[in-house]
């Protein structure tokens, strides 16, 4: 209960911060809607506008006056409830605590002891009160006397509070505490104070109040003090020349600070001066200060602008009214109402042939609309005499002229002069009134010369066809390009020269321009082949001036080209598929070309009785085959034919296997066609050649060993050994007897085809030789000997006594000298 409790009181001081407590002494009856005091809202919460009590017997209005709702009787001596105030835009709360006291102690008759006051009937109640403002006096000036009647029984003191008398402004209003009179001690100003609300209260001499607190206001009573003020020191209005008449030009406002809804207030607006004077174009409404325009003379071309003195005066503008006065400029807007002129109706100048994007004449405008407006800015045309689109004109945007201008060359020989027929108006259109008196376009004819040049030849039209049939005659003659003179509208005197011919096909006869066909035309050679082949010419006349012009060469079709098969092998998986299409295609343009003619071209029976042929479509057939057809590739010769006649045969390989997927039968086709290269065979046969030399070497040595000296006789029985010093790998055995091939850590058997080179290094290749236990003692292994044969059936340990080269050379050299010898001798 303790934390609920605290929890309201927080929450009561944040949202609701209480003002000064209020206490009004009322009497213990209160009747409905008797005011029973008043408080200061605006001193709690100047902002408030939500205004509630926390009593519903109470209501508050806006100036802070308490009324009862209902008839009350107070039973007890104080009665209390809160106002409550509130602003929404701030988020502001603020509480005014109210206890109501009402009086029941003994009041004292004037020199009479142990009374009670007993109230009488009252008069005790707001008196009309009010005083001129600016007043001269005499201060203090009385008001009026506020009087209760428990004065007639009782001694009472007044007292007055309130703006003017505790407030500020503070002293302006006093009240005599014994007489009840209210004096005014200084001039007011109503600008400032409009109306004073003053409480005047009554107490007994012991301090009981003797009766309700008794509202007294003072209204001040407005004199005319205030001069009317304009709004603006100067007002700046803009209007059409061309407005009519009524047409709103602006507002003036003045104010003035007297009392509203009087005749210090009530405003009269008028003109006093309009410069320049003549003629008057506006009048103002005297009420609403509305101006407007009154004719329709105005003219900016002759007065662009306008001003005004404006008056305003109060008192409904008598003449003993106060005034004030203000400047109005109005600026006149500019309209279309002067259509541009040109200065003279004609027009000459002249252009040399041939020339172009030059400008050839200005042509001036006048027009006295506003410079560098829509109004003002010019639009030329050209009416007449430019069907060819040659000349063009456009506007000059600094002064206006119209720049006429040749786009394409004037042929002199065409036309020696030009005329041309030239309109101008402006960008915006003239106004209704304007427009309805003058032509909307002025005009003016241009007369342009062409001056003669010398000029060249002519390629006119640019590119010239002509039509040869593909696979003419070499040497025949067909008509070229012809360019001409322009000034004797032929071609004599002209030379003719060929810039470029793609295939050299052609040859150009110098001075009749004629062609010659040097080279077969192929018209399937071109590409794209449908496209025209261009010959590029140039004319050349007596001066050396030149054209070039395009001979465009239409290349008729013949039909030199027989129809082609575009399959060369085909895979066909038995039994899965049965068929396979074939297409062909044909160089020469379609007339020359489908619908083929497909047939079996063989004489043999066997591909006649396995495979048929059938038409699919214009340009394919089927080769399908029988079902008692052997898998294997066949050849198969297929001719095929177009429409005119024009044949071609073709051997198809046509691989029929046992397959799901034809990419299955031509991967084992590849695998089965692998063939050797020209290298591979080369290799194969250098290979050859040294084993050859090797063998040739060894029978050799082994011929000289059985008859020399120093080395044992089982010489021949020794094995060679090659070894590379530089890439060492298991060495190879080669057996003298019958070429049996051993590794020194394998007992296979077989033969020795390669032998290793010597070191690339400048290292001495070394050959080793494995010798048996009969010849060589040193040739031991782990203390063992072993024999040739020993060495060629079992395994054979690697620590072979070897020999260096140079031993085996200075052994073998000498006698292979004797053999030589001996076979010569012999």
């Amino acid at each position: 209960m303790g934390t609920q409790l605290m929890l309201m009181l927080w929450v009561f001081s944040f949202v609701g911060e209480a003002c000064k407590k209020v206490t009004l002494n009322v009497p213990s009856t209160l009747e409905v809607d008797q005011i029973i005091g008043r408080v200061n809202l605006k001193e709690c919460l100047s902002s408030a506008e939500g205004i509630r009590t926390s009593d519903p017997d109470f209501r508050v209005l806006d100036d802070g006056s308490v009324y009862p709702a209902r008839a009350l009787v107070l039973s007890g001596e104080k009665r209390s409830f809160v106002i409550q105030l509130s602003d929404s835009k701030t988020q502001t709360q603020k509480e005014i605590p109210v206890i109501l006291e009402h009086q029941k102690k003994v009041l004292k008759k004037r020199h009479t002891k142990n009374t009670v006051l007993r109230r009488a009937k009252r008069r005790w109640a707001p008196i009309p009160c009010s005083m001129q403002e600016n007043s001269l006096g005499p201060f203090p000036l009385f008001l009026q006397q506020v009087q209760s009647d428990a004065a007639q029984n009782y001694t009472i003191i007044y007292s007055i509070k309130g703006r003017g008398a505790d407030q500020e402004p503070r002293d302006l209003f006093t009240i005599d505490k014994h007489t009840g009179n209210l004096y005014c001690h200084k001039a007011v100003d109503r600008e400032k104070y409009d109306v004073f609300d003053l409480t005047a209260y009554a107490y007994t001499v012991d301090g009981y109040s003797a009766d309700s607190p008794l509202p007294l206001p003072i209204k001040i009573e407005d004199e005319n003090d205030n001069y009317p003020l304009f709004t603006e020191t100067i007002y700046n209005f803009e209007v059409p020349e061309s407005s009519r008449i009524g047409t709103v030009v602006g507002v003036v406002c003045a104010t003035d600070m007297d009392e509203p809804d009087t005749m210090h207030t009530r405003l009269k607006y008028s003109i006093l001066e309009q410069n320049p004077r003549s003629p008057g174009l506006f009048s103002v409404h005297p009420d609403t200060g509305i101006i407007t325009t009154v004719s329709h003379y105005m003219d900016r071309e002759v007065v662009d602008k306008y001003t005004l003195i404006m008056k305003v005066q109060d008192m409904n503008g008598q003449f003993f009214g106060l005034i004030s006065t203000s400047t109005c400029i109005i600026t006149v807007q500019d309209s279309n109402d002067n259509a541009p002129t040109f200065r003279q109706n004609g027009y000459e100048t002249s252009v040399e042939e041939n020339t172009y994007n030059v400008e050839i004449l200005r042509i001036p405008v006048d027009d006295k609309d506003l410079i560098k407006s829509a109004n003002w800015k010019a639009n030329f045309t050209i009416l007449k005499g430019n069907e060819n689109g040659r000349f063009k004109i456009t506007t000059d945007p600094e002064t206006n002229e119209g720049v006429l201008c040749v786009v394409k060359p004037l042929d002199y020989e065409e036309n020696h002069q030009v005329t041309l027929e030239i309109g101008v108006n402006n960008e915006a259109p003239l106004i209704r009134d304007v427009a309805s008196r003058v032509p909307t376009m002025n005009r003016a004819l241009v007369t342009v010369h062409v001056r003669d040049q010398d000029e060249g030849p002519e390629c006119k039209p640019p590119e010239q066809y002509v039509r040869i049939k593909e696979n003419s005659a070499v040497g025949s003659k067909i008509n070229g390009y012809k360019a001409y003179d322009p000034e004797t509208k032929n071609s004599n005197g002209l030379r003719y020269k060929k810039l470029q011919d793609p295939k050299e096909w052609v040859s150009i006869e110098e001075v009749s321009g004629l062609l010659t066909i040097s080279k077969a035309l192929d018209r399937e050679a071109m590409a794209p082949r449908n496209d025209l082949y261009n010959i590029t010419v140039m004319a050349i006349d007596q001066d050396g001036k030149s054209c070039t012009g395009t001979l465009a060469v239409n290349i008729e079709d013949v039909n030199d080209n027989a129809p082609e098969i575009i399959q060369d092998y085909l895979v066909i998986c038995k039994p899965k598929m049965g068929y396979a299409d074939i297409s062909a295609m044909d160089l020469d343009e379609p007339v020359h070309g489908p619908p083929f003619q497909f047939n079996l071209a063989s004489s043999s029976p066997e591909v006649n009785r396995i495979w048929t042929l059938n038409q699919v479509n214009d340009t394919a057939a089927r080769l399908s085959y029988r079902k008692n057809a052997e898998v294997q590739e066949y050849s198969i010769p297929v001719t095929v034919k177009d429409r005119a006649g024009q044949s071609a045969t073709k051997i198809l390989r046509v691989n029929l296997c046992d397959c799901t997927h034809p990419s299955q039968c031509a991967a084992r086709s590849r695998s089965a066609g692998i063939t050797l290269g020209k290298w591979a065979i080369l290799a194969i046969l250098l290979g050859i050649a040294l084993l050859f030399s090797v063998l040739l070497t060894l029978v050799c040595g082994v011929v000289t060993a059985r008859k020399g000296k120093h080395f044992p006789e089982d010489l021949a029985q020794q094995n060679l050994i090659i070894s590379n010093t530089e890439a060492p790998g298991d060495d190879r055995v080669c057996s003298a007897n019958g070429f049996t091939m051993q590794t020194a850590n394998n007992s296979s058997q077989g033969f020795c085809g390669t032998m290793g080179s010597g070191m690339r290094n400048g290292g001495q290749e070394t050959i080793e030789m494995m010798k048996g236990h009969q010849t060589l003692d040193s040739c031991r292994v782990a203390g063992h000997h072993h024999t040739l044969d020993s060495c060629r059936g079992g395994h054979m340990e690697t620590d072979n006594c070897r020999y260096t080269y140079s031993e085996w050379h200075s052994f073998t050299q000498p006698r292979l000298g004797e053999d030589s010898i001996r076979g010569h001798t012999g």
